[in-house]
């Protein structure tokens, strides 16, 4: 059963959504305590953040032991607990894997860092002697900066993100049998998953050639990453209904590589993240998204906002205005076929918070707006999140955001998500693999699914729009006379 094809995937934020200790950062323990209301949202399956053995120098996603739960988390224990509750609520769970790099923390980065150019120990890396007093070559770190950090006996490390997240070298077999024993590790404690995080690294080019403005990039999108992905799909495939999905930052030319049938089940795409809320940009990247896909047996993926990006409410000019695109996009992101990815808080209409300086955790500085934790009920600090101080605050105008008042109001954000993701489930227009587009006023569009009934119609233009014929099923925001208002979109059948 490819349980994925359709799926609305969850992505928990573990750190951000509850906190059952009191410490003030969130935990498993806390997840597993919220499944009851991912079942009442209607989705399909979790998609769980890092929540290894870390020094948090990113959150995570600096992994110091791939196979154990970081204390502040909980434990190996409480990980198979969430896992079976999650069953019990009909929710797939699938989880973060990190191959680009480790932690600095790790003990194999311990140990090159103790020992001597040339040795064993550093062959699990990619370290090499400088040039010209500077870097190996002149790659830049994603987090800005030269992606290479010296050593006191000449020797530097090359780390595509932060200096704490030394790259492994994926030509050493130490390093691949160690991936296999973690995957191996995690499929028999009973997940159904993996997310790769950046699932288009990992090879690098012999030689580590400096890169060259207006060709292709050489940090990223090596042939020799499609020989992990083969591994990997091999590994979870000796077990019904697990799949592996890969974040992919390559050119649509390329994307359909990575879904080639002995590699990933699901390529996730950004492409709806960079795109202004337009009629005419979504639909181009809608129609972008299911070119990439023609041709192979994976479906597209769609999502608007993640742990990296700022919230769609934020990104589409933020207010009143902001949240109403940001409701009519979540009908038009549901409506499509394929795997749907919401982050958590998406469903309550959050948006970014601006954060004072002294706050701010994120080693990049950008990202912690749309980390804040989720406000459930009662008020500040808290409000239902620990009964501590939350890692980073929350805002007291979140107060009319709560999770526990929104379930009471038919009219709000995650009212209009729930009955989305009720009617995705339920009703039998949401079939067909494919898009189709019907004429619509100028700033809008609609499609239907393919051999359905289902209907999805957008204005983003600035004047209330007559609906396509149909029954209404849903809409984000109330019809004005009959017509869809500006700024909002409709289910029709």
């Amino acid at each position: 059963m490819q349980w994925w094809r359709d799926a609305v995937v969850y992505q928990v934020y573990v750190r951000s959504f509850t906190d059952s200790d009191g410490d003030g950062i969130g935990d498993l323990t806390g997840v597993r305590a919220r499944l009851g209301y991912l079942e009442l949202l209607g989705v399909d399956a979790l998609w769980l953040t890092p929540f290894y053995t870390s020094p948090m120098a990113d959150h995570g996603y600096d992994v110091a032991d791939p196979r154990a739960v970081d204390p502040v988390f909980g434990d190996l224990e409480a990980f198979d607990a969430l896992v079976t509750d999650a069953h019990a609520h009909g929710l797939k769970v699938t989880i973060d894997l990190v191959g680009n790099h480790t932690s600095a923390d790790h003990e194999w980065f311990r140990a090159a860092r103790d020992s001597a150019p040339g040795s064993p120990e550093r062959a699990r890396y990619h370290f090499r002697p400088g040039r010209d007093d500077g870097p190996p070559n002149n790659w830049q770190s994603v987090f800005g900066g030269p992606a290479w950090t010296a050593m006191p006996d000449g020797d530097w490390y090359l780390h595509l993100f932060s200096p704490e997240q030394p790259d492994l070298n994926w030509t050493n077999p130490e390093v691949w049998a160690d991936l296999e024993k973690t995957v191996r590790f995690w499929l028999d404690r009973g997940v159904d998953g993996f997310r790769i995080d950046v699932a288009h690294g990992m090879s690098k080019p012999d030689g580590l050639p400096d890169a060259v403005p207006g060709e292709p990039d050489p940090r990223f999108d090596h042939e020799g990453v499609h020989d992990v992905h083969r591994m990997l799909r091999a590994l979870v495939d000796h077990t019904a209904g697990r799949m592996v999905a890969g974040q992919l930052c390559v050119p649509d030319e390329r994307f359909a590589r990575y879904l080639r049938p002995d590699e990933l089940h699901v390529g996730l795409t950004h492409r709806l993240l960079d795109v202004p809320f337009s009629a005419e940009a979504v639909r181009a990247a809608i129609e972008d998204a299911f070119a990439a896909v023609a041709g192979t047996r994976s479906p597209p993926s769609w999502t608007l906002s993640n742990h990296d990006v700022p919230r769609p409410v934020t990104r589409y000019g933020g207010g009143p205005v902001g949240l109403a695109r940001a409701r009519a996009m979540a009908l038009v992101l549901l409506g499509l076929p394929g795997t749907v990815y919401l982050y958590n808080g998406e469903e309550l209409g959050l948006p970014d918070v601006d954060l004072p300086a002294e706050v701010r955790q994120d080693p990049t500085g950008h990202r912690d707006g749309c980390r804040v934790p989720i406000p459930w009920e009662g008020g500040p600090p808290g409000f239902g999140f620990t009964t501590g101080e939350p890692w980073l605050p929350i805002p007291d105008e979140w107060a009319d955001r709560l999770v526990a008042d929104q379930l009471e109001d038919t009219t709000s954000t995650l009212s209009v998500y729930r009955r989305a993701l009720e009617l995705r489930s339920s009703h039998p227009g949401f079939t067909g693999d494919e898009v189709e587009w019907f004429g619509a006023p100028e700033g809008c569009f609609a499609f239907r699914r393919a051999g359905s009934t289902l209907v999805c119609a957008l204005n983003a233009s600035a004047e209330p729009v007559p609906l396509p014929p149909g029954d209404v099923l849903l809409t984000s925001s109330p019809l004005h006379g009959g017509l869809l208002p500006p700024d909002a979109a409709a289910w029709l059948a």
